[in-house]
């Protein structure tokens, strides 16, 4: 009797503890952490279909700004308990081929999904506290009427107030305005239809007024072309300083600034001559603040230090200006050792009109580079090896921590030993990571490309199979057209020395009045 009394006690058990982790429709829970969902896998489905509105963070661990978004989805959570909106996390380091099936490509992303809607959510921005994700909720299913308040109050706010001074709440600029406003939560925003506002500040209807203590920061006047895109970069140029220092907490907002070109700073703070360069800085800075995002960088801060060796400067070398585009990642560098306004100005122009040109930037020759079959290039001595007319040069264009580059080292250095005993073909790799290279590069890496033995300087891009039979197939057939158009080049250049020598000739005294 007292084991059946035992067994229908541990039945009952197993029964509460079952049913505890199942909901009301008769599906497992799903687990929380501080009211926030941990998906994974196998369980984003069920958290899809019984959440009507789902805002996911696909977060890296370990990174500040993912701990930052966590944090203040917390906080979030806290605040939207029982509402019809559900915050959920999920790690991507671990469920990597969830995160590729929903096309997660970058880190932190946020999604908000509806309806079960797995293929077609809603972005949201990346907050910068629980307030911002709030804001983004209650804006996007509201309309440009929320944002109507006491402007009294708003024009003396410390924080920055982006305020749209509108005659009717209908029209398209509205519309365009309340638009930012979605996509900017954490920016307050203010519409006001008031007219004595509008003459306060000596504008007519349809304009935005960036203010901060009742100071007038900077005004835009809507245009019949006005996007929401153009108000967005305007106020995110305008809500920065004309010249921001780049630190941990002005990062994510320089590297997320819609404003691609960057001109940095390098300086010491502490320098005699730092305010007078900052000075000339700053005034260019003001010039080309919608085309070229300025940014300081003090060399004398510990912090800095991964910066400077992303762009290789050493802190001795400063001050000096490099300029980058935050698409193609090409470096430029003011080649003057004077940082005046007019010299900063000139090189933003020279940027922006494409003459400047690329920064060139090599590791050092390395001991015994040519002594091992493949040879180590790097940018100082890549030019003098490829363009050799004498050669055939075979190169290898890499980077060290690419998979697709390391699957290709065994196939070279067998590709080199089959060549080594051809004193005219020379097979050699390069880092493209650690050189800059001054040449137009149309393969991604790894990029084979080869240089004929030409007195004309000319590389052909390698694009078939990666077998070694096929590699000493394309050498040879290149080395044979080459043999062909060097045979005339000889030519041409023998006729034009011989014509040459003839007008000495014919014009010894030309000579003697030009030396």
């Amino acid at each position: 009797m007292k084991n059946l009394q035992l067994l229908g006690v541990t039945a009952f058990c197993l029964f509460v503890f079952v049913a505890a982790d199942v909901d009301q429709q008769g599906e497992k829970t799903l687990p929380e952490e501080d009211g926030v969902l941990q998906l994974k896998r196998g369980n984003f489905n069920r958290a899809l279909r019984k959440h009507e509105q789902l805002l996911v963070h696909f977060f890296t661990p370990l990174t500040a700004e993912g701990h930052r978004v966590s944090a203040a989805f917390e906080g979030a959570a806290a605040e939207l308990q029982g509402s019809e909106v559900k915050l959920a996390v999920l790690d991507v380091t671990k469920e990597k081929d969830l995160a590729k099936e929903l096309n997660v490509t970058s880190q932190p992303t946020i999604r908000l999904y509806l309806s079960g809607d797995k293929f077609n959510p809603l972005p949201c921005p990346v907050p910068q506290s629980s307030a911002s994700i709030l804001t983004w909720l209650k804006r996007r299913e509201g309309s440009a009427a929320d944002l109507i308040t006491d402007f009294s109050q708003s024009e003396a706010s410390e924080e920055l107030t982006v305020v749209g001074f509108f005659k009717e709440l209908n029209h398209e600029h509205v519309q365009v305005f309340y638009a930012a406003a979605v996509d900017l939560p954490d920016i307050r925003f203010v519409v006001t239809l008031n007219d004595e506002v509008i003459n306060k500040y000596g504008f007519t209807h349809d304009v935005v007024l960036l203010l901060r203590e009742s100071k007038l920061i900077q005004a835009y006047e809507f245009m019949p072309q006005t996007s929401k895109e153009e108000l967005i970069t305007f106020i995110s140029v305008y809500q920065m300083d004309p010249v921001t220092e780049y630190t941990g907490q002005t990062a994510t907002q320089i590297l997320s600034s819609p404003v691609l070109n960057h001109a940095l700073l390098f300086v010491n703070k502490s320098s005699a001559d730092f305010q007078e360069i900052f000075s000339a800085f700053d005034m260019a800075a003001k010039a080309f603040r919608m085309k070229i995002l300025s940014v300081l960088v003090n060399v004398d801060e510990p912090r800095n230090g991964r910066l400077l060796e992303y762009f290789r400067v050493r802190d001795f070398e400063a001050p000096l200006i490099r300029m980058v585009n935050l698409t193609d990642h090409v470096t430029y560098h003011l080649p003057s050792d004077t940082l005046n306004v007019e010299t900063i100005k000139q090189f933003h122009r020279s940027y922006l009109e494409g003459k400047a040109k690329p920064k060139m930037q090599s590791e050092p020759i390395a001991e015994g580079w040519d002594q091992q079959p493949v040879k180590e290039l790097v940018a100082m001595n890549l030019e003098k090896v490829a363009f050799n007319p004498n050669k055939t040069v075979f190169v290898l264009f890499y980077l060290p921590y690419s998979q697709k580059s390391h699957a290709v080292f065994p196939l070279w250095e067998e590709l080199a030993k089959a060549l080594e005993e051809r004193e005219d073909v020379v097979i050699a790799r390069i880092d493209a990571s650690a050189n800059d290279i001054d040449m137009s590069m149309q393969e991604a890496y790894p990029s084979l490309c080869l240089f004929p033995a030409l007195h004309a300087e000319r590389m052909m891009v390698y694009t078939g199979k990666r077998k070694l039979k096929d590699l000493i197939k394309f050498v040879d057939k290149e080395m044979e057209k080459a043999k062909t158009e060097r045979v005339k080049e000889d030519e041409d250049r023998r006729k034009y020395i011989e014509a040459l020598k003839a007008e000495e000739a014919n014009n010894p005294q030309k000579d003697k009045d030009e030396l």
